[in-house]
């Protein structure tokens, strides 16, 4: 079994986000980065399958040479091909087109990837699209939101769930198929020291595929409003107990 997982270099959470000057992009110089947590959960999905199944796994990403960390890490975890598709910009449509030609390409080399899977959204923009957008240039069936996933004995369907609504939801797809996961999907493993050795020394393919830049522009970031907190002294001692009575009044808690 061939599975093939796209990831994506986006900022470490946890942290505000300093923005340039201009306001139209992310300040990188003094922020770290990592791998979006569905993809993590996603490389973690593909690895267990391929033990399960037998077959390889390859991750790919699209971005600055620098994403070269995120794929290494990803090899850390047990992948066994890291491919990087060179491109500046970060309109969702372009990323779909780099991704889909670059897949086309390595499949018309090596065969048809039998599962492809994505984050169900990136961390930082959230677009929700970039993985249908591949499916749908790839002509496969595609289902978001997979929190399992199955594997047929004879390797020919995938089953997919995720939780709805109503309850939970169960997918039969023929393979192949395309799947975007969420975090929760399983628990990724950390990575070895033996996989972090065998990462650092693995060889990664450079693609640069000459892509539309896309219909989106950025016009300008602007941060969220700081959410202030503010502690008022109510009293003290006996002298608090009407204002704590009016407090809670108010509250609809007497």
């Amino acid at each position: 079994m061939r599975i093939l997982v796209c990831i994506k270099r986006v900022p470490a959470p946890g942290g505000k986000l300093p923005l340039t000057e201009d306001g139209t992009d992310i300040d990188t110089r003094h922020i770290g980065f990592t791998i979006g947590p569905h993809e993590e959960c996603a490389v973690e999905e593909a690895v267990r399958l391929t033990d399960e199944h037998g077959g390889e796994v390859t991750v790919l990403s699209a971005g600055p040479p620098d994403v070269e960390e995120q794929l290494r890490y990803a090899l850390s975890m047990g992948a066994g091909t890291g491919v990087l598709v060179e491109q500046t910009t970060r309109a969702p449509e372009s990323t779909a087109t780099a991704l889909a030609e670059t897949i086309a390409t390595l499949e018309a080399e090596n065969g048809t990837f039998d599962l492809v899977l994505f984050g169900n959204e990136s961390a930082d923009a959230s677009n929700y699209q970039v993985g249908i957008r591949v499916a749908c240039a790839l002509g496969r069936p595609v289902v978001g939101g997979i929190k399992g996933i199955r594997i047929s004995d004879e390797s020919t369907q995938v089953f997919l769930r995720r939780e709805g609504a109503d309850g939970i939801e169960t997918y039969q797809a023929p393979l192949p198929a395309v799947a975007a996961v969420k975090e929760g999907l399983n628990l990724p493993r950390y990575p070895t020291i033996k996989g972090r050795l065998r990462a650092k020394k693995a060889p990664l393919r450079t693609i640069r595929p000459e892509v539309s830049p896309g219909n989106l522009r950025t016009l300008r970031l602007r941060q969220p409003p700081e959410q202030e907190q503010e502690t008022v002294v109510l009293g003290h001692g006996a002298d608090a107990a009407e204002s704590v009575v009016d407090l809670l009044a108010r509250k609809g808690l007497v």
